[in-house]
């Protein structure tokens, strides 16, 4: 008996999957961890090859250079030596040998605390007091959070604004082919189940969009950061990048001059192109993070699978790991059918199908700081006696403040619907 069992199930999980050693939450987080390690070693590798060899000659010429001035000059070494560290501690109060505009006026204040609200953090400012030190830890901890806050309802608006295109041209399209009747005003009538949140854009929409806009933004920006810093235009461009990206290095950094041609309106210009440029880099940073999301869930399938090639592997889709998570779907979502390959939720978008590329809306709650700290305000809700948020209000537009929650459920790849 004990024979034939084993052997029954032996022969049954021939044709299953093999299951994986860890959950998948657990693998995904190995398996990212493991290529940001590689990427950061490959990145290491490439910088050391380009970079290194200029450091060398840089250090034989300024040996050189010093040497020739004390035998020149018949300096000592030594108190050359401590000349110019006097000018490094000086250079980091804001005083460099030419002449650039005050760093703590207001104006270089509002600049300041702008790189700091921004977590772009050029490093030309930095505060030298004590009482400066101590207030910038609180300044910084309510700001950049405020900022942060900022980034993601921008991110959201452009989502929204997709969803508007999208059903404003379907409404369009109703119009010109006649289907149906029209309702006031020659437009299409809008059934309940067409509301705004039924439109859903790509993700890659989404990047496109973000990623025209912040190649347009870094090139007009880099044409002024030309012709008003004297920059080269690839110097510009490396500029953009990372302030846009908020890296921040603080080898360049634009309006630091004491005078400029237009002073008033290129400094409203330069701020108003970073601005813009944070907004739309850190927005692209989001979306490009579903996309990574999505070649690890293909990864982990694969592995799991055995190269997809094992019967009961679905296309890259494997049963072992999503039958939790299909459970915890239907259970939430009612009764759902398959037609045509893809997965229709009981109709509630009828003649529209998503992609076959969406990702779970259980994966995102997971890592979403944002879903935990509104299951702490509902559940203290709950406890004050208020009833939960249905499930449609969870599945609407105004679920979520991070960046992964404003995206959850608002891309076709991030649908609960799937």
């Amino acid at each position: 008996m004990a024979q034939r069992r084993g052997g029954g199930g032996g022969a049954g999980g021939a044709g299953r999957c093999s299951r994986p050693p860890m959950n998948e939450d657990n693998a995904r987080f190995c398996l990212l961890a493991g290529l940001i390690l590689l990427y950061l070693l490959c990145g290491a590798a490439v910088f050391s090859a380009l970079e290194r060899p200029y450091e060398l000659r840089a250090r034989r010429r300024w040996t050189q250079r010093l040497d020739e001035f004390t035998r020149a000059h018949g300096v000592e070494v030594a108190a050359l030596q401590g000349l110019l560290r006097d000018y490094e501690e000086a250079n980091g109060a804001g005083i460099r040998v030419d002449a650039l505009r005050p760093r703590w006026d207001f104006s270089g204040a509002f600049y300041f605390v702008g790189t700091v609200v921004s977590t772009i953090g050029f490093g030309m400012n930095t505060p030298a007091t004590i009482s400066g030190k101590i207030f910038l830890i609180f300044y910084g901890l309510i700001g950049c959070a405020a900022t942060i806050l900022f980034f993601n309802l921008f991110l959201e608006r452009i989502i929204t604004m997709l969803a508007y295109i999208m059903r404003w041209f379907h409404e369009r399209q109703l119009r010109h082919s006649g289907a149906g009747a029209l309702g006031e005003g020659g437009r299409a009538p809008r059934r309940e189940d067409d509301s705004l949140e039924g439109w859903k854009p790509s993700v890659y929409y989404v990047m496109l969009i973000l990623g025209v806009a912040s190649v347009i933004i870094a090139c007009s920006a880099s044409t002024l950061y030309c012709a008003m810093e004297d920059w080269s235009y690839v110097d510009s461009l490396y500029f953009c990048f990372v302030a846009f990206s908020t890296i921040g290095f603080g080898d360049l950094v634009s309006s630091q001059r004491q005078q400029y041609e237009g002073q008033g309106a290129y400094r409203l210009g330069n701020c108003l192109f970073i601005l813009m440029g944070v907004c739309c880099i850190y927005s692209l940073f989001n979306v490009i993070s579903i996309v990574i999301k999505q070649t690890l869930n293909w990864i982990l399938a694969k592995l799991a699978c055995g190269g997809g090639s094992r019967p009961g592997c679905r296309s890259l889709r494997c049963p072992c790991w999503s039958r939790k998570h299909g459970a915890r779907r239907l259970a939430r979502a009612g009764p759902q059918r398959f037609a045509g390959g893809s997965l229709d939720t009981g109709g509630a978008y009828p003649g529209r199908r998503l992609s076959g590329e969406m990702i779970s809306v259980n994966e995102f709650n997971k890592v979403s700081l944002a879903l935990l700290q509104k299951q702490l305000s509902d559940s203290a809700h709950h406890h004050q006696g208020h009833a939960p948020p249905s499930h449609a209000h969870l599945n609407g537009f105004s679920g979520g403040v991070g960046a992964l929650a404003i995206m959850n459920n608002r891309l076709q790849e991030t649908s609960c619907d799937r």
